[in-house]
């Protein structure tokens, strides 16, 4: 069975930086993707970085371009999102997503992910 685990969330003041981990076990083969969302309450969950586990071309949401890095670790089976100049508006829980079907299309879209971590808090403070 998949296990995904997150890690790195916190508290930091705006203009800071966190860094998010997610460790997948239960697999010996390679994801076809992982990716980043991220939810507040009341609010649908919001894509935020995808990668292709045989690609280094990483995808964004315009609201992160520029600030947020998504790399991987394949053999560790680790992606990890490097979130630099943190505004308030990034406050939310932080959840890894992967697809392990070697023909899947991955998007931002929740409905691309089979396996979901618990979730890490992430909270900016002005």
């Amino acid at each position: 069975q998949v296990q995904l685990v997150e890690s790195g969330g916190g508290s930091v003041q705006a203009g800071g930086s966190l860094r998010l981990s997610c460790a997948a076990s239960g697999v010996t083969s390679s994801s076809r993707c992982m990716a980043w969302f991220r939810q507040t309450p009341g609010k649908e969950r919001e894509g935020v970085a995808l990668i292709y586990s045989n690609s280094n071309s990483p995808y964004y949401a315009d609201a992160v371009k520029g600030r947020f890095t998504i790399s991987q670790d394949n053999g560790k089976k680790q992606v990890y999102l490097q979130m630099n100049s943190l505004k308030p508006e990034d406050t939310a829980m932080y959840y890894c997503a992967a697809n392990w079907w070697y023909l899947a299309t991955c998007s931002l879209y929740p409905r691309d992910y089979p396996d979901w971590g618990q979730g890490t808090q992430v909270t900016v403070s002005s």
